[in-house]
């Protein structure tokens, strides 16, 4: 089980140059349920993500809407940056996964490779990434990743 901390849970907006993402918007991660009963809920540590694809979604929002400490606290502490500064002019517009590799809940390590798209300087572009993940202290964090060509 993951542990909790007593935090109080904050609501999440993006800037509204970028239009804002309450709980009652759809994900930036592209399920089917509103942003506050999905990724929102990992942000502001109600929940926990049950498997690597849902951290690797949770953190992809992070990105969409500029949370850079979910993204630090879901980082494994061996390869986490000490900080991390995200660009407010660089806006997430999909995400795909391609494919994952165990992750269950008897497995400690898994992989989720995905394609996230986005828009920066007026241009599209999109990342590629097979990223790594493992338990740290029973939740799953954010190893690595590799591009693949």
């Amino acid at each position: 089980m993951a542990r909790r901390t007593s935090r109080t849970p904050r609501s999440r907006t993006v800037p509204a140059s970028r239009g804002a993402v309450t709980a009652d918007s759809p994900c930036p991660c592209g399920l089917s349920a509103p942003y506050g009963e999905c990724c929102g809920r990992l942000h502001t540590g109600t929940a926990t993500a049950p498997t690597p694809e849902a951290l690797m979604r949770s953190r992809y929002t992070a990105f969409a809407v500029l949370d850079a400490p979910y993204l630090l606290r879901t980082w494994a502490p061996a390869t986490r940056p000490e900080r991390l500064d995200l660009d407010p002019g660089t806006r997430w517009t999909g995400l795909e996964i391609l494919e994952t590799t165990d992750g269950s809940a008897f497995h400690t390590t898994g992989t989720v490779t995905f394609r996230a798209r986005f828009r920066e300087a007026g241009r599209g572009g999109e990342l590629l990434e097979r990223s790594r993940f493992e338990r740290h202290e029973g939740a799953w964090v954010y190893v690595d990743g590799t591009f693949p060509g």
